[in-house]
């Protein structure tokens, strides 16, 4: 199907990023894309954020990269899952690194995944994305991802969107199933946490849900009921950054992402990221890169 018209939202946001050759991806309408290593290792180029739930599975070699500022590594047999809205930014590929990716848009997620209630669990690879899987799960995905891809090339089928929506409904199943297994290994991980640790954690949550508009550490104390003192001693003494570089870090980053990865003009970043205008949002970023947002999207 032509996406051309389609906003960059979904799975166009990946096949139209200025990065990648859209004919190395295998994609159905905006929903659904299969690619391969060498895809990805140009889509992230640069921070990216994406309007889609990604997995990865490593094969070989590894990598290193950020998820909107926690830093993760992917190793031969860990899985990544990253959702939509989050900022994906690599640090390094090894040479031989070679991993297999899928791409769903969130309004399909919704949809394969409404028999139960499995979608409670992707909430929490907010701060679980990657799982060491055992030789048995590491086939089971490369099959499924091998027959998916092999039936979404199948452009003469007359079915092929739907034999390919029953295919990911089954594959998501067993991600769920896999999922369920190592939950209560990270549910025992979030009981052992200390006092400090915890409010940290309470305020990062929190920092990803609203940094596009409240960059105030009151904002966040108040959130947490906290004092922003004592909010400012418990974030510097477990992360070694504070509020503020946390704040502007992660708006820095947005910028950066959105400048790199999507089609939005200036202005509208400014807008999105809360700023009186494009002058005010300029100086801020160019005081934190040493370059203007035109300067620094010239540069990807």
């Amino acid at each position: 199907m032509d996406i051309q018209g389609v906003p960059k939202i979904g799975i166009s946001s990946v096949v139209h990023s200025k990065h990648i050759d859209p004919n190395s991806i295998d994609v159905v309408d905006n929903d659904i894309a299969l690619f391969d290593t060498e895809s990805v290792t140009s889509l992230y180029n640069g921070p990216s954020k994406l309007e889609v739930v990604s997995i990865g599975l490593c094969l070989e070699g590894s990598t290193r990269f950020n998820i909107s500022l926690r830093e993760f590594e992917l190793i031969p047999g860990r899985m990544v899952i990253a959702l939509p809205n989050q900022i994906i930014e690599h640090r390094q590929f090894s040479a031989n690194f070679r991993g297999i990716f899928f791409a769903v848009s969130k309004n399909l997620l919704e949809s394969l995944l409404k028999v139960g209630n499995v979608l409670s669990f992707f909430f929490f690879l907010k701060d679980y994305p990657c799982f060491d899987l055992n030789l048995h799960e590491q086939e089971m995905i490369k099959e499924y991802h091998a027959f998916i891809r092999k039936r979404l090339r199948n452009k003469e089928d007359m079915y092929r969107r739907e034999v390919v929506m029953g295919l990911m409904q089954g594959f998501f199943f067993e991600l769920c199933n896999i999922f369920n297994s190592y939950a209560p290994d990270s549910s025992a991980v979030v009981k052992s946490k200390s006092r400090k640790e915890y409010i940290f954690e309470r305020f990062y949550e929190s920092l990803i849900q609203s940094y596009q508009s409240e960059r105030s550490v009151k904002f966040y104390a108040d959130q947490l009921c906290l004092t922003p003192k004592h909010l400012s001693g418990v974030v510097k003494e477990i992360s070694g950054k504070t509020v503020g570089e946390w704040i502007d870090e992660l708006v820095i980053l947005e910028a950066k992402a959105l400048l790199n990865s999507s089609s939005m003009n200036i202005q509208e970043i400014a807008d999105r990221l809360n700023f009186a205008n494009q002058s005010f949002f300029g100086k801020y970023f160019k005081h934190y890169t040493g370059m203007s947002p035109k300067e620094y999207r010239k540069s990807r």
